[in-house]
């Protein structure tokens, strides 16, 4: 069971060429963004994503096959599930 995307990726030249077709799904009557408060971006700082190391894991056939009839992204939620127990067992 997957879930079609939401999403979708385009490059300004396919922007450009889907306007040119008239294939341009963007909402003409969507508000304008609010502006920013003063200030917005003077404490803001850059976090580097940490960084992954492949693995080879077993497990049981059950959970893994769970984890994937949530659909795309399963490898990532089963990380996350994993990182909890850790931050959780840490904090102890």
């Amino acid at each position: 069971m997957s879930k079609k995307p939401t999403i979708k990726q385009y490059s300004v030249e396919e922007i450009k060429a889907r306007r040119a077709l008239g294939e341009d799904e963007t909402r003409t009557d969507a508000p304008e963004a609010a502006d920013l408060p003063q200030g917005f971006w003077e404490n803001a700082r850059v976090i580097l994503p940490r960084t992954k190391q492949a693995v080879s894991l077993r497990v049981d056939a059950d959970v893994l096959e769970w984890f994937k009839t949530t659909g795309p992204g399963y490898l990532t939620r089963m990380n996350s599930v994993l990182r909890s127990y850790y931050e959780a067992k840490r904090r102890q």
